[in-house]
This record gives structure tokens, sequence and C-alpha cells, in this order.
């Protein structure tokens, strides 16, 4: 009973300005007109507030309420820590990591109390099993990790006094749906190879008022998560730090950040660089500008000139007459690339548009690949089993057969092939691959010896020209249960997943965070991810093409045989 009314004494509060003030960590520092120091001037939706320890409560009752109260992170987990002893509240480290289950209710909770007389003891063990679906460390990297977890929490009750939690491990227990509640997504920004594109590295912090210092302390002083680290570059070297542990927004939401004497000897492109990526960063948060100081005085730096190619509104798709960009009720070709895929005489199975719009990678029924450009077509590959092909930034197209996921190459037009080294080593075949938009990272559908579906994401090493040369570390983003329709970039962090279920779904896999699904048409038969959710774009085994709208589906294209794809997407 007592454990029931644990439960019910977690309350949500939903009026979140009136608790703003409540959710966020003590900041030090100058009060500035507007905005508190740090603030983005952006409050969560609520703000979950957790109960203390009950009087009289047992040592599985206390246990049950510590892990409950991970729901409120204000003032360091104040409302948690009042559940430990005096002793460990001054060293329990919250922000350690947190362990994400299923759900409260599957928590699977064990006392053992010494004695005869459990009323009169003063010492006990408490066990918890946790249905694991993910977990965060310290940096705020999420990664996927399903299975059970077991922890132990010792306690200590002095004589005449309540339960106490003497010994337990660091970092917090949420549950799925908290975990949003609790935490937010960022997105820390570095420069791929060439310094010309930003490239995302999803993290995870505690909603709170200071998320401008939090952001920017992560990406000055922090590293990028080692699967991408090859491929991605910062321009905040070791020796620029920050000189004030706080940074302040204004009610104009520029952030003033201070740093250390080193900076003065940074080149003028450092500095920009400096504040391209750290504008990009805080961008998330309200952030619209980006002041650099040393001693007090401004610190002069520009922004970096980054390749973003605009993309033309409308949708790629191949009819019985043409092939082009669907305006209202017609099909508007593309200058030079439409009338040379006129010229195939063979049906045609997937067309992949370069960023420019200046190439396309064309697949032929028998799974040959060839390169379309304005008056002229090149045999890339004739491989037997070639899956669908992806045009990277760089202009290389991308092939692999799929029984041989690491015989994957990379073509610049011409029909000499470069070998991409580490291709999915553990791999026995795969099935989709779709290079990302800043040509850093590839996500791809694999399929080990024993069976299972995977998918994956690996950084992408480059050589002379931008050419691919090598693939990082494979990073598992989930394990799928059946054979997929499609796949696609969604924005930059996240990639979306059709299956081929009797009731077709379509995924949102962020890169290193959950995942969330929506039903998809019926007879769903390929998918063309895009810059914005609202793009995203299926082809029915009917023909018609169906944009998403909210949960639902609606009529966009009918009479289309292929729906074709932008690179990078």
């Amino acid at each position: 009973m007592r454990l029931a009314r644990a439960l019910k004494a977690i309350v949500v509060a939903a009026a979140a300005l009136s608790l703003a003030a409540c959710a966020g960590l003590p900041t030090a520092g100058p009060v500035n007109v507007g905005l508190a120091l740090g603030d983005d001037g952006e409050v969560p939706d609520f703000t979950p507030i957790a109960s203390g320890p009950m009087p009289g409560a047992d040592p599985r009752e206390i246990v049950s309420g510590f892990l409950l109260a991970a729901i409120t992170p204000a003032e360091g987990w104040a409302t948690a820590r009042e559940f430990l002893t005096e002793d460990l509240r001054a060293t329990w480290k919250p922000e350690t990591g947190v362990t994400v289950d299923e759900t409260v209710s599957s928590r699977a909770l064990t006392a053992d109390v010494p004695g005869d007389a459990p009323e009169d003891a003063t010492s006990a063990e408490v066990r918890v099993e946790l249905d694991q679906i993910a977990s965060l460390d310290a940096t705020g990297a999420y990664t996927a990790d399903p299975g059970t977890a077991t922890t132990s929490f010792r306690l200590e009750r002095p004589e005449g006094g309540e339960w106490r939690i003497s010994e337990a491990p660091h970092g917090i227990v949420l549950d799925r749906d908290s975990f949003t509640q609790v935490y937010r997504k960022h997105a820390l920004q570095y420069f791929d190879q060439s310094w010309t594109h930003l490239v995302p590295d999803v993290r995870w912090f505690p909603r709170r008022g200071s998320m401008a210092t939090t952001i920017t302390r992560a990406l000055v002083a922090g590293e990028p998560s080692a699967w991408l680290a090859p491929a991605v570059r910062t321009a905040f070297t070791d020796d620029i730090t920050l000189a004030r542990d706080a940074v302040p927004v204004d009610s104009s939401q520029i952030a003033e950040v201070s740093l250390t004497r080193s900076a003065l000897s940074a080149s003028p492109a450092s500095l920009a660089r400096m504040r391209t990526q750290l504008e990009a960063s805080l961008s998330g948060v309200g952030v619209t500008e980006v002041r650099f100081s040393v001693d007090g005085s401004p610190l002069d730096a520009n922004r970096v000139a980054l390749d973003v190619p605009s993309v033309e509104p409308g949708v790629l798709v191949l009819t019985a007459e043409t092939f082009g960009r669907t305006r209202g009720d017609e099909v508007s070709p593309l200058p030079g690339i439409t009338a040379q895929i006129a010229k195939f005489a063979d049906p045609i199975a997937a067309i992949d548009v370069a960023a420019d719009g200046a190439m396309a990678a064309v697949q032929m029924a028998d799974g040959a690949v060839h390169a379309v450009t304005d008056g002229d077509t090149t045999e890339l590959d004739t491989r037997s089993g070639l899956i669908q092909p992806s045009v990277d930034p760089f202009g290389f197209t991308w092939t692999v057969p799929r029984d041989r996921p690491s015989a994957l190459t990379a073509s610049d037009g011409e029909p000499v092939s470069h070998p991409i080294a580490q291709a999915w080593p553990d791999a026995a075949a795969i099935s989709h691959l779709r290079v990302s938009a800043d040509g850093a990272r590839v996500a791809a559908i694999v399929v080990s010896g024993s069976g299972q579906r995977r998918l994956v994401v690996a950084a992408v090493l480059r050589g002379e020209g931008g050419a691919p040369t090598e693939l990082g570390q494979t990073r598992e983003v989930a394990r799928l249960t059946g054979a997929a329709q499609g796949l696609g970039w969604q924005g930059s962090d996240a990639v979306l997943v059709l299956s081929n279920a009797v009731d077709p779904l379509l995924t949102t896999h962020t890169v290193g965070g959950p995942a969330s699904e929506t039903g998809a048409p019926p007879g769903a038969t390929s998918l063309a991810g895009a810059r914005i959710p609202g793009g995203v774009r299926v082809l029915g085994s009917d023909g018609i093409v169906y944009a998403q709208r909210g949960s639902s589906w609606q009529e966009w294209f009918p009479d289309v045989r292929v729906l074709a794809t932008h690179a990078g997407y």
C-alpha cells in the first residue's frame, strides 16, 4: 500500500511558466536585462515535480521513491537527495548518466532486511531489476541498449529514525516517457573534413534555464562522439577555453561568450569557424548571434560560408510521360537530366538526383547503375545484385552488391570506381544505404550472419578531391524486426525506415536518440526523405505518392512509376 501511495505522490505541473524558476539549476554571475543568465528563453511545456520520502517508508518504498524522484532535476536533483544519507548526498553524482527503462511498473524491487524482526533492523539492501532500453553517458550521448539491468542499494536507519540510502550507483533511472520530459535533445555542430559542411552530434541535457551555458561548455571543452570523430573537425582547440563559467543571453537572444587570452592568437579563419559552430549549436535554444570577448573586450569573428545547396520545392517523380519535379498537378522537367533519362529504353528502378541537380544516378531494372548529366550517360556499375545507389554531396555515386556489403565502391561520374575500406565487415548482406547531406555519415540496413537486421550508421573518411576512402566504426541505431521497403534521412539527425510489415510503418530513428513510429499508406513500396518532416513522401503500390500530414497521409501525386530521391535524403 505504501508503494502505491509513493507512486501516486508523483505529480506533474502543467503551468510551465510559473514553475520555470524551479526547473533550472542555479547559475552564477551578474544578472542581465531580459533572460536569466544562460537562459535560452524556452521552458518545458511542463515541469515534473517529485515527492520526497514519506514518514515511515520501508526500504523498498524509499528506493522506489528515490528512482521516481529522478524526474525533477531542479537544484541538482535536490528531491532525490532527500532519500540519501547525509554523507551520500554530498558525493552522489546524478549527471554521470541515465539508465532508460521501459516503464515504472516493470521495475522489480526485492528487499533484504536482516534479522528476525525487520521493524528493528538498522540496515537493508534493495535489489532493482530494470527492463532497460537505452543509456545516456556523462557527455549526454544516447545509446540504444536493450536488456535486463540489475542494480543494488544499501540503506541505513538510525535508532528511532527513518530509512535512507547509504550506498547507490551514480546516475539516475528514467522510464521511456519521462526521459523526454526531463531531458531535451540538442545537436552539437562540428565541421566535416572539408570545413564546408556542419555535422550534428546529438546530445541530451536536462531541461533547465542554463541551456546556453551547458551547450557551450559541451562544444568548447568536449569532443565529438567516438564513432563520428574520424569524419569531423572542431575549431575549438585544447588551448581555447571559457573564461567564465556561464554564457549570458540577453533579451535580443545574443550570447556573450568570454574566452581565455589564448583566443587572441587564433586566426581569423579559426575564429569564424568557432563562431559558426557555436551559433549553429545554440540555434536550437533560440540564440541568434554569438559574440566573443577576451578580458571584457570584443573579439571580432566572422561566419563561415557553408555549402548548403538549396532544394527546389516539389517532389521528383518518373511518370509514363516524363521525369521531373512536381509543380501542382504537373511535372516540370529538370534541365538536361529529363531529356537524357527519356532515352532509356529499359525500365528504370531508382533515381537519385545530385544536390545541385546537375547529375542523377539512375538504376535500371536489371540493377545496372548509370550517371546521367546534360547530354551524356555513363555506365558506372554493372555488378549483379546491386542495391539502390546513393549520391553524396561531393558528386560520388555509392554502389554495393546486396550479398557483398564489403564490396562498397564510389564513382565520381566515370566508369572508374573507388573501393571504400572497412565497409560493414561483420555484415552478411545489405539492403539499403543513404549518404547524409553533409557527406560525413552513411546510414545502412545490414543483415548479420544470424539473420538480424540492423539500422547502422558510420563516419565517412575522405581523401583527395573528397573521394570516400574508408568507413569508421559501425554504430548500431536500432535492431529491425522485419525487411525494409525504404531508407532515407529526415533533416540532419534522423533516419527514416519504411517497414514491410502487414501494416506498414514509418519509423523515425534519431541518430543518438529514441525512435518514434507512425502508420504508412497500405502497399507502401518506397520512400523519399526530406530536409523537413513535412517533405517526406511515400510511393504506394497504386502509383500514388502520399504526403505525411501529422499522423495521417494524403494523396499527393498520381500515376508515378518511380519516386526519385534527393542526394542526402
